[in-house]
Order: structure tokens, then C-alpha cells, then sequence
């Protein structure tokens, strides 16, 4: 046998072990499995898991997660954190409820204006963050502490209702576009492609994780670090007052106590779907299935009738197996290689 034969025949097998091994070592692999695991026990516990309109309805709670979830996966790639999300996302709401419904502002002026103020609360995240050079884990629990007062402060604590049918609430959130899928997803669809482009066909995208991952390499290799934190602490911020916009597109109210947990499960989203704690590291993909995982247990443990505080032992369950499998699958992946 001639040596070229002999490379023909071991060459599609050493491709297709490559493969293999591309695929297992995915950041995604964790939260895929984890998802699948998830899926297949509500749908044994009730056969109606497996409809369009509970996948209808597991899409909308994903959603407004998954909107938020997008910016802080950017932000901890870039090595930072944002606890004050959930706190941008009620202040948000809580201010587009008060301009359109008793100021009576237009929504073409009032969303704008909104959307610019949550984008000013990350961005001064950032300045805080990096100007004193404290961690972004104080700086945004404090903020986070600051800005849920401000929304109770003038709600007086109660929530805002848009009584009767309005157009801006049913296009940010309130439309059904096929069945229970709210226009919502359509909303988290277009983000999540813009920012996926972002991150991975961009040279921003490369600066995010030189940023992340090696910040003093990156700075003398000319990329502008302390830009681009800031430049995430804001986009986590705009994606975080978004968020609310959903929120209240759907609900047609919004209470200034709303997205309590929204800081926790946006890292959950994105530590399930291989986002790395240390930055550097991360997916977009993985998040989105990280907030779909996150919303299967919600809805799933309501269709089985199990009380809503089984959600966050559910959940804290599949968080760490998820992120076992993932670094067991990267330390399989690299011994072989």
C-alpha cells in the first residue's frame, strides 16, 4: 500500500475524533446537557411539557432574563460585574411607566430618554469602578442598593398600571407573534444576534476578551482596557433598562420591586452557558441557553404543582452541574490532546 493510501485511510477518522473533541470541549456542552437533562424530567413528570404553548411561555420568561443576561455576559468577559442590573431594571420600567401614563410624554420621546438613562447608570458603574479602582462587585451592590430605594422612592412603593390597550406595550412586550411567544423573543432574537456578531466578528469582541483575560498583555499590545470596561458596564446597563421595557410590555403595570433576583440569575445564565467568573471566557449562544434552561425550571416546576422556593434549589443544582461538566469536558479535552 502506497503512503498516500495509507494517509486517506487515517485521515477521515483523525477528523472526525477532532470534531469530536471541538464539539465536547464547547463551552455550550454543560448547559446543552443540562437543558436536555431538565427538559426530559418535566416532560416525564407532565406530558404537556412538550407543547408550543408551554415552549411558548418558557420563551418569554427567558427573555426578559435573557435580554439582561446578554449584557452582563459581556461585562464578565471583560472581567467585571454588574449586581445593579436588577436595580437599572425596575428603575427603567418604573420610568417609562411614569412618563407615558401620568406625565402623559410620548413613547417615541419617552423610551429613548429612558433607555439612555439606564445606559448612564452603567456607564457611571463604571466610572465609579474604574476611577477608583475598587471592585465592580462593591461598586454595583451599592448602586444596587441605591437605585431599588430611588425606584421605591417614587413609586412610594406601589406599582404603575397602564389601564386599557396601549400600542407601546403591546410592541414591547405584550404582542403574542405565534400562539404564547410574546414579541418579546423577537426583541431578545435580534440582541442576541447583534451582540453575537459583536463578540465574535468584531475586533471589539477581541479586545472584550484580551480585556478580560490577560488585561496587562492587552493594554501593551495597545487595547484601550479601561474603554472597554466601561464601554460593557454601559451596554449592561442599556440591555438591563431594556429588559424592564419587556417586563412591562408584557405585564402592563410595573412595581419598583420587580427584578430582585434578575442580578444573581443573569451570572447563572451566564456561568451555565461556560462564561468564566475570571473573565475572559465566554458565550453568547451559552448564555441563551443558560436563560432558557433557567425559565424550563420555572415553568416546569409550576406545571407540576412543586412550590415556587424549589425553583432556586433546582436551579442551584443545575448550576453546579453544568459548570462541573464544563470543566470536566475542557480538562478531558485538553489531556487528550
Amino acid at each position: 500500500m502506497t503512503k498516500s493510501a495509507e494517509i486517506k485511510q487515517v485521515a477521515p477518522p483523525a477528523r472526525k475524533r477532532d470534531l469530536w473533541r471541538r464539539a465536547l470541549g464547547a463551552r455550550e456542552v454543560g448547559v446543552l446537557i443540562a437543558l436536555v437533562a431538565v427538559i426530559g424530567v418535566f416532560s416525564v413528570l407532565n406530558r404537556n411539557f412538550l407543547t408550543v404553548d408551554t415552549f411558548g411561555d418558557i420563551l418569554t420568561q427567558a427573555a426578559e432574563l435573557g435580554i439582561a443576561a446578554v449584557g452582563v455576559t459581556f461585562l464578565m468577559i471583560a472581567g467585571e460585574f454588574d449586581l445593579s442590573v436588577g436595580s437599572n431594571f425596575a428603575v427603567a420600567g418604573v420610568m417609562l411607566a411614569l412618563l407615558t401614563t401620568r406625565l402623559g410624554w410620548s413613547p417615541f420621546l419617552s423610551i429613548p430618554l429612558v433607555l439612555a438613562a439606564a445606559t448612564s447608570v452603567g456607564f457611571l458603574n463604571g466610572v465609579i469602578t474604574l476611577g477608583t479602582r475598587i471592585p465592580s462587585f462593591i461598586t454595583t451592590l451599592g448602586t444596587m442598593m441605591f437605585w431599588r430605594g430611588i425606584a421605591l422612592a417614587i413609586t412610594g412603593g406601589w406599582p404603575i398600571y397602564v389601564l386599557g390597550s396601549s400600542r407601546m406595550l403591546d410592541l414591547l412586550g405584550g404582542m403574542a407573534i405565534y400562539q404564547t411567544v410574546r414579541i418579546s423573543a423577537l426583541w431578545w432574537l435580534i440582541i442576541t444576534l447583534i451582540f453575537w456578531l459583536l463578540l465574535v466578528r468584531t475586533p471589539y469582541g477581541n479586545w472584550t476578551f484580551a480585556t478580560g483575560g490577560k488585561p496587562e498583555a492587552a493594554r501593551a499590545l495597545g487595547v484601550p482596557v479601561g474603554r472597554v470596561k466601561l464601554t460593557n458596564f454601559a451596554l449592561a446597563g442599556m440591555l438591563a433598562g431594556f429588559a424592564g421595557f419587556t417586563q412591562f410590555g408584557r405585564m402592563g403595570s410595573m412595581s419598583p420591586v420587580w427584578g430582585d433576583g434578575l442580578p444573581l440569575e443573569a451570572i447563572a445564565a451566564a456561568v451555565i452557558g461556560g462564561t468564566s467568573l475570571m473573565g475572559g471566557a465566554g458565550t453568547i449562544l451559552g448564555t441563551v441557553l443558560g436563560a432558557i434552561t433557567m425559565a424550563s425550571i420555572r415553568v416546569g416546576l409550576i406545571m407540576v404543582g412543586a412550590p415556587s422556593y424549589w425553583y432556586t434549589a433546582f436551579l442551584g443544582a443545575v448550576i453546579v452541574v453544568a459548570v462541573i461538566l464544563n470543566v470536566r469536558l475542557g480538562e478531558m479535552m485538553t489531556w487528550r490532546r
